[in-house]
């Protein structure tokens, strides 16, 4: 049992990557979209600018997750960069924008 216990153990750094790029990286490209709505363009425009980001986003946040030196870092990567996107998407939410 010891040894499983310890080949499940090495295997956890790599699946909390796979997880953080999955998971982590649809959330940033969420807020990504979403915030885009924030710019001070016209909505239409924001809106496809913000989709066409989101892919970019996705992407980079998927090879920073597996870029980084360990798991953790990754998802304080993660974090930092959602609560810079978090700001402009919650003034969306919130209705700032007319």
């Amino acid at each position: 049992m010891t040894a499983a216990l310890a080949r499940a153990l090495g295997a956890a750094p790599l699946v909390s990557r796979i997880v953080a790029a999955v998971l982590g990286g649809y959330a940033l490209a969420a807020l990504a979209s979403v915030a885009a709505v924030a710019l001070p363009i016209d909505r239409a425009q924001a809106v496809l600018a913000g989709m066409l980001a989101s892919f970019a986003v996705y992407a980079g946040a998927v090879v920073w997750v597996f870029a980084v030196r360990s798991a953790r870092r990754a998802w304080a990567g993660l974090l930092v960069a959602a609560l810079v996107l978090l700001a402009p998407a919650w003034w969306v939410w919130s209705g700032g924008v007319a």
